[in-house]
């Protein structure tokens, strides 16, 4: 396909979900700008021309909080996090690679801002109060001056949550206890951050393990807290990018998350293919791709993933054992000659499913491959 002809959906940065086209407040300034929301609880708003990303920053921390003055007092990453989808194109709702359509040019950005989950509720507060006097002032009951006490301060005493430790979330993930994990998850947040303090580890059996364990509980937490798993997935990537800091485990770890609801991340996948050029990752990006493609082979498939079949040819015997498992979960008939001709490699490899290592060879992972591509050539030949 041509690049001229390509033309993607606008996602959330944050939770991957594609979003809907942003639109102005029923009342509104001269100066807003369109705006939009997430599921995740992100907030969008559009500048059309990409030169007022100023502009449209403020008012989209103004959208998230609803209060001019609690705006100006929050800091970027410590309150908030932000995020940016550009070319995007406002008539057509779609994101134009090649920055012009039709002879018009794509200049536009949608700006994202997600609020950290504490500073959320703050800005419901304020929400709220606004509300309520703008309505007449604080309700008060009959016949008093006494204000109305919300029926947490009436005496609903609210449930202690329980707290974890780090020497609980090391034993609750060597045991693989993804229901005990995915608990307390909800009950102390840290959890899932003590968790990826486990991916440092020297042993790759283990970094794989604990990947493959948040990939299980991340699933679980994703259908309360969706926003949640998008900020530790946010910050992984931003660990991965950063040159001073180890990416020991994030990339495997970035991979089974969005395996595990690649219904909700799915739109991450494309980001994963950057860290091909790294050679300390490639290993970690293509496990991560074969981990995705085992349900969802069309995430790989809208992503330009046909350079990854060079490496069929690498040196590394586990680059190609991973790659041919890749291939093979996708149904890439593209592949086909590459993987006939490593019928012969019986390089010895150790590919970790579910997240234990197992033994199998380079001829093996070619040998699934083609007949896995033979019945999904076969599947759509009935339909």
């Amino acid at each position: 396909m041509k690049k001229q002809q390509i033309k993607i959906k606008p996602w959330c940065p944050f939770c991957g979900q594609e979003v809907d086209r942003p639109q102005y407040a029923d009342e509104r300034r001269l100066d807003d700008f369109p705006v939009g929301r997430c599921d995740c609880g992100a907030v969008y708003v559009l500048d059309a021309t990409g030169h007022n990303l100023g502009n449209a920053m403020v008012d989209c921390l103004v959208q998230a909080t609803g209060d001019w003055d609690l705006a100006w007092e929050l800091l970027p990453e410590e309150d908030y996090l932000t995020g940016r989808v550009e070319d995007y194109d406002e008539e057509t709702h779609q994101i134009v690679e090649t920055r012009n359509l039709d002879g018009r040019a794509v200049r536009g950005v949608l700006y994202f801002v997600r609020l950290h989950a504490d500073i959320a509720v703050v800005a419901d507060r304020a929400a709220a109060k606004k509300k309520a006097r703008e309505g007449g002032g604080e309700k008060r009951k009959p016949g008093t001056n006494q204000k109305v006490a919300p029926a947490a301060a009436a005496g609903e005493k609210a449930e202690k949550k329980r707290r974890t430790s780090k020497r609980e979330v090391k034993k609750l993930t060597a045991a693989a206890d993804i229901d005990a994990l995915a608990e307390l998850c909800l009950e102390d947040k840290r959890t899932l951050r003590f968790m990826q303090r486990l991916l440092y580890d020297p042993l790759e059996d283990n970094r794989y393990h604990t990947a493959w364990v948040m990939g299980q509980v991340t699933a679980r937490l994703a259908a309360n807290q969706p926003g949640t798993v998008a900020d530790i997935l946010h910050r992984m990537f931003e660990s991965c990018s950063d040159s001073a800091s180890t990416s020991w485990g994030l990339v495997e770890a970035i991979g089974a998350i969005i395996a595990g609801r690649p219904d909700i991340y799915g739109a991450f996948t494309r980001h994963l293919l950057g860290f091909m050029n790294d050679k300390a990752t490639q290993k970690a990006v293509l496990w991560g791709l074969g981990e995705i493609a085992a349900t969802r082979p069309d995430l790989i498939r809208s992503t330009p993933f046909y350079s990854i079949f060079n490496y069929l040819k690498h040196p590394d015997p586990a680059i190609r054992g991973l790659c041919a498992r890749l291939a093979g979960r996708i149904g890439a008939t593209e592949a086909t000659f590459h993987l006939m001709a490593l019928a012969g490699d019986e390089s010895a490899v150790v590919i970790h499913e579910q997240g234990r290592p197992t033994a199998t060879t380079v001829a093996e992972q070619a040998r699934l491959a083609e007949k896995k591509i033979a019945s999904i050539t076969q599947e759509k030949n009935h339909e």
